[in-house]
């Protein structure tokens, strides 16, 4: 009986321990002197832009940032090793140049507007993006990115998963600019000549633009990285093809797809949760990804849940937030002790936007808006995931467990933790505020 009961008692009191701890307002001040708490930079969840990204360009019109690899972080990021985050943020009527990578890229719009055009042998494809859009670029596409519009910058991120090599990938550029070489000078001249059936200097002026580099000597280059400028005649010309999906909640197996387009998987007044799982799109399932979108508004929370399968990749876009994630400390999980007691470690954040934060599979997190906070996120193993609540009317797991085994598993009889495990009578989002102190006040609904 006893062997039985001391597992299903850590157990049970982990999960219970994130529960009580965010959702029923137990504040910094009166926390148990036995639960370890990791913040900021001694937090290997937590990526803060300002210190995690590397710039691979930037100029005047924009910029290319990559996070560091989250293996290099934490040994509990092992499984992240094989997946990037890249950054790109552009100025209005701007182009990112023609190029490729030995990657596979799902491609997520935080901000602005797109047009993306994807080349392949057969003809190009051009898409209007907006904010919510998603969309897979397969290694070895060529694409280029516009942003048209007039006043708001572009902000993209990507998830890249390599193809070449276990987290390293690159980028293959077509032209020659003062950021790189294009990868065709890389060939020998019998080559190109043999290829483009021309003489090596009509290559070199037409592909290379060696004679305008001699003549711009000690002058401004007109493409001076990856990022150009473009003018309005030549924005009208690139996208008067373009295809509109603003109307499309889910893509045909090619085309982008909006978050937006359809309705929340968990949603009241205090947020809206929306996601995309690979059972319902094919670029998800090739890559095995979910995509998820959330709005919280401030002193809001999201409860306390855990995800079975998936490891997510959370992107705060706009706001902030104070993010708890509740796991056992390293050292414990490295090498554990016959008969030692396992520790529960508090992982806390203050999370701001362009700050990336990682939810390992099976650890308990919540999410304190402090701010009305938007983020998007990146479900890596996303299969048959399932999200578990620990709190709330609906979809809470330990709701289901009977009453006879929550009285052997907590101090209290199984009826009062039963009560108290259904006293919240929202779902999903609730306000943030403990219910002691709501009382003291007026109640608004």
């Amino acid at each position: 009986m006893m062997r039985a009961r001391i597992p299903l008692l850590l157990l049970l009191g982990i999960l219970f321990l994130a529960s009580l701890s965010v959702s029923f307002g137990i504040r910094e001040q009166h926390e148990s002197q036995d639960v370890s708490v990791s913040r900021g930079k001694n937090n290997p969840f937590y990526f803060n832009s300002d210190r995690w990204f590397r710039t691979l360009f930037r100029n005047q019109f924009g910029h290319l940032r990559v996070l560091q690899r989250f293996d290099q972080r934490s040994n509990q990021l092992q499984n992240l090793e094989n997946y990037r985050v890249v950054e790109f943020e552009s100025k209005p009527n701007t182009l990112l140049l023609p190029h490729h990578a030995d990657a596979d890229f799902l491609l997520v719009v935080l901000n602005g507007r797109a047009v993306l055009t994807l080349v392949n042998p057969d003809g190009r494809d051009s898409y209007i993006l907006e904010q919510g859009h998603a969309q897979k670029i397969p290694a070895g596409t060529i694409f280029f990115l516009v942003n048209p519009d007039d006043n708001e910058n572009l902000r993209i991120i990507k998830l890249a998963v390599p193809v070449n090599n276990p987290h390293r990938f690159q980028d293959f550029f077509l032209s020659s600019t003062e950021a790189q070489q294009s990868y065709l000078q890389g060939f020998s001249k019998n080559i190109l000549e043999a290829s483009f059936d021309s003489d090596i200097k009509e290559i070199n002026r037409v592909l290379f633009g060696e004679e305008r580099q001699q003549q711009q000597q000690g002058q401004e280059s007109q493409q001076e990285g990856v990022i150009v400028e473009l003018k309005r005649e030549q924005i009208r010309e690139l996208t008067k093809h373009a295809k509109s999906s603003s109307k499309k909640s889910l893509s045909s197996e090619d085309e982008p797809f909006n978050l937006r387009n359809q309705k929340p998987i968990y949603s009241n007044k205090f947020g809206a949760f929306y996601e995309i799982t690979p059972k319902k799109n094919p670029q998800l399932r090739d890559l095995d990804v979910f995509l998820s979108y959330v709005d919280i508004k401030e002193g809001s929370l999201l409860l306390p849940h855990y995800n079975s399968k998936a490891i997510v990749i959370l992107v705060i876009n706009e706001g902030k937030a104070n993010i708890e994630l509740v796991g056992l400390k390293e050292e414990q999980q490295q090498q554990q002790q016959q008969d030692e007691r396992l520790e529960v470690q508090r992982y806390r954040a203050e999370v701001s936007e362009h700050d990336v934060f990682v939810i390992p599979a099976g650890h308990p997190v919540a999410i304190d808006a402090t701010s009305n906070l938007n983020f998007f996120a990146f479900g890596i193993n996303a299969e048959n995931n399932q999200r578990n609540f620990l709190a709330g009317e609906k979809d809470n797991v330990i709701s289901e467990i009977p009453t006879e085994v929550l009285d052997l598993a907590f101090p209290a009889p199984g009826e009062k933790v039963e009560k108290l495990i259904e006293k919240q009578s929202r779902s999903h989002f609730v306000d943030a505020q403990p219910e002691e102190q709501q009382s003291r006040g007026h109640s608004t609904e």
